[in-house]
């Protein structure tokens, strides 16, 4: 009888801790297929900072057209270079030179000069502010690159017919990249100055279109 009770005691016991032992097993399974989804083994790289390719330094140079008020359309020559402050703004410092042409009143006249060949040059040097805008990219025979158009404005100083000449200046431009240092540019800019080499204050606006090449370091 004794030996009966036994028997009976142990088989409630083994099946009542069988549904246990599976649940214990069933949760360590779960906890490691979570632990190697939510938490995988990455190995952590070292960098240095002193080595990230920054290239905040432009320089270039254009070429391309000049109007001068009153002096004709001729071809205008330039350089410039900028840092670039963040990834939407950058100073420029540019310097630019072109020659101008008689005015209408000195072609009629036939005889009267108002500017020697020397004072018809015409140099400039300025500072501006540039904010890119619109970065994205353009596709050109199944390869792509970057682009970014700009904005751009300042203050410098135009040098003409041996005088200087305050000078505001503002205009826009176009960027693509074909690597990460170089940039082929389009630019148009507008100099605007105040002269009297014609008699009386006149305030003129100077148009300006380039091409060029920046190279990034």
């Amino acid at each position: 009888m004794e030996s009966w009770l036994q028997r009976l005691f142990l088989t409630l016991l083994i099946g009542a801790s069988l549904p246990l032992v599976a649940q214990e097993e069933e949760s360590e399974d779960d906890a490691t297929i979570l632990d190697s989804v939510i938490n995988p083994d990455i190995e952590r790289r070292k960098i240095d900072e002193s080595k990230i390719d920054s290239e905040n330094f432009e320089m270039g140079f254009t070429a391309g057209v000049m109007s001068v008020e009153d002096f004709g359309t001729n071809n205008s020559y330039g350089v410039h270079m900028a840092y670039h402050i963040s990834e939407d703004w950058f100073l420029e410092a540019a310097y630019g030179t072109t020659n101008t042409s008689e005015t209408s009143f000195e072609t009629l006249s036939g005889s009267t000069n108002l500017l020697t060949e020397d004072q018809r040059e015409l140099s400039y040097y300025n500072l501006s502010l540039g904010l890119n805008l619109l970065p994205g990219e353009v596709f050109i025979a199944k390869h792509a690159f970057n682009t970014s158009y700009y904005v751009i404005a300042g203050v410098g100083n135009t040098q003409f017919a041996d005088n200087e000449y305050f000078t505001l200046n503002y205009g826009a431009g176009f960027r693509i990249f074909p690597t990460d240092w170089i940039a082929l540019r389009i630019g148009f800019r507008n100099h605007l100055f105040t002269h009297d080499i014609l008699g009386a204050d006149k305030s003129i606006q100077n148009l300006e279109a380039n091409m060029g090449l920046s190279l990034y370091f």
